[in-house]
């Protein structure tokens, strides 16, 4: 895919990283991600016929679960391949192929945005959120999912520390935002309020990550990730392959049966467009 020649390093890094394992996304995200698709739409409360844009659709998990709830949806993502998928598996919904920080969209013309583990991936997250309110109507709602911090999500834990014990993590990549910057509820209330938001609301979901045995997470990261996979991708092949065997052995523990069931929380942080106020708000505000 052709990328934008304005669009920087980071930016053309992720959209071709998922251009290329969307399928591969499916099959090892599908059961993990949808654990926090019903926390996100219940806390939008949308009425039959609301108007929702999901940002960062993927495969459209959040615009599916909306439309059986009668929401009027529609899904965006910056990865042709990921679009791709979502109309195959949903050919009912409306799909667009788009960027986050430049929405295609009218002012006002949507009741809520929704995002389910996508705004750790923009390049300019304040970007998202700006344009996220600016096609809000007043009184519209916004929710969106990341990961938790490492220290709770135990499958991405234990391949960075693999990583650190037996490999390099100072890989050349390009210059990314913090992973897990919004894992802090403080700074979700921070950015939320800064692009004028308010009745700001951030909480933790449970989550359990289930593998089929013999794989695990380091599998899964490698084959239907991008950062991190990246990271793997760039290790020697004698480093590669006592990260995999240090993962293995992490994992024992969470072996239940023929699966590794691993904890992978996410945090759920959501706001309000209020009528007839402008921000931003400080902190606390309303």
């Amino acid at each position: 895919m052709a990328i934008n020649m304005d669009e920087d390093a980071f930016g053309a890094f992720e959209r071709q990283g998922w251009e290329s394992v969307a399928q591969a996304y499916h099959s090892y995200y599908a059961t993990l991600t949808h654990q926090s698709i019903d926390p996100l739409l219940d806390v939008l409360d949308l009425e039959p016929g609301a108007r929702l844009l999901d940002i960062a659709t993927g495969p459209g998990y959040v615009a599916a679960s909306a439309a059986g709830r009668g929401v009027n949806v529609v899904g965006l993502d910056f990865a042709v391949s990921m679009v791709e998928l979502a109309r195959r598996l949903n050919p009912a919904i409306e799909f667009h192929v788009g960027d986050a920080e430049a929405l295609p969209f009218p002012d006002q013309s949507f009741d809520a945005v929704g995002s389910n583990f996508g705004w750790h991936h923009f390049p300019h997250p304040e970007k998202a959120l700006s344009e996220a309110h600016r096609i809000l109507r007043p009184g519209g709602k916004i929710a969106f999912t990341v990961w938790a911090s490492p220290d709770k999500c135990a499958g991405i834990d234990m391949v960075l520390k693999a990583i650190a014990a037996h490999g390099d993590p100072d890989v050349d990549l390009p210059e990314a935002p913090p992973f897990f910057r919004f894992s802090d509820r403080h700074e979700c209330e921070r950015v939320l309020h800064e692009a004028g938001f308010a009745q700001v609301t951030v909480r933790d979901i449970d989550q359990t990550w289930c593998i089929r045995a013999p794989e695990t997470p380091f599998h899964a990261l490698t084959r239907g990730g991008v950062r991190v996979a990246a990271i793997l991708r760039a290790q020697t092949s004698e480093a590669l392959a006592l990260i995999e065997e240090a993962v293995a052995e992490s994992a024992i523990p969470y072996r239940i049966d023929e699966e590794v069931r691993v904890p992978m929380p996410a945090v759920l942080a959501a706001a309000k467009k209020i009528q007839g106020l402008r921000g931003p708000f400080p902190l606390g505000a309303l």
